[in-house]
């Protein structure tokens, strides 16, 4: 079963979000690049108030756009962890040395912090090589997105067949798996049938389709009607 995940970016956003049924709410700041940061006082607030909700959609936040070094990208997983989320996105480039950025946060996932990785479809050529190291060292997931959300949606940057490979080895290696990077509700249709566990929406979701702008419930509303629920269990 695909769920919705929404990106928000103000405590207002992430109230609406959940009210309009969103499945996951993915903490971001849209103006501070493709995986711009809250600052770590906002995302624990947002899960303060997220906790005083009868029910909850899982929570995750992005560590902002960070060079591919270790150090750097190990002190602000663990940090964001620790403000209480159930996921950390990170971001993972070509350039620099990702493979050691991976091997560095095995620690972290081996301490209990549930990361996912960000793909950047439109800088990779290769993404799926990175997905065995992935699950070797402990990451719960992988998603596909875009770092230039001026230069066309996924789509744009990899065919069906590309993105169905992706999912399928993800899988198979136990990830969570999603699809995201200016994606419309256009493009649903031809991407339910890939069975990602998420696609993921920021620009599609907000008033004129500007990610900088606000969410805006209508969008939201069809998007919600685009990925349709099944079995609240499921």
């Amino acid at each position: 079963m695909t769920r919705l995940l929404a990106s928000v970016a103000t405590l207002d956003e992430l109230t609406l979000a959940a009210r309009g049924g969103a499945d996951i709410l993915d903490l971001k700041d849209p103006k501070a690049g493709a995986l711009g940061a809250w600052p770590l006082d906002g995302i624990a607030r947002a899960v303060r108030e997220a906790r005083r909700w009868p029910v909850r959609p899982p929570l995750s936040a992005t560590v902002g756009d960070l060079p591919m070094a270790p150090a750097a990208v190990t002190g602000r997983v663990a940090e964001t962890w620790a403000c209480g989320v159930d996921y950390v996105k990170i971001g993972l480039c070509p350039s620099g040395d990702p493979a050691a950025c991976v091997a560095a946060l095995e620690p972290e996932a081996r301490r209990g912090a549930r990361i996912v990785a960000m793909l950047f479809a439109d800088l990779w050529t290769d993404a799926n090589r990175l997905l065995p190291d992935l699950a070797q060292a402990g990451f719960v997931g992988a998603m596909l997105d875009t770092a230039g959300k001026g230069a066309g949606g996924l789509l744009r940057h990899k065919t069906n067949g590309e993105l169905a490979r992706f999912v399928e080895q993800a899988r198979g290696l136990g990830l969570l798996t999603g699809l995201a990077g200016s994606l419309r509700r256009e493009d649903v249709p031809a991407l339910l049938p890939l069975a990602p566990d998420y696609l993921g929406f920021r620009t599609a979701l907000c008033v004129g389709a500007d990610r900088g702008g606000a969410l805006d419930p209508t969008a939201l509303a069809a998007l919600r009607h685009a990925v349709p629920r099944r079995l609240a269990s499921a």
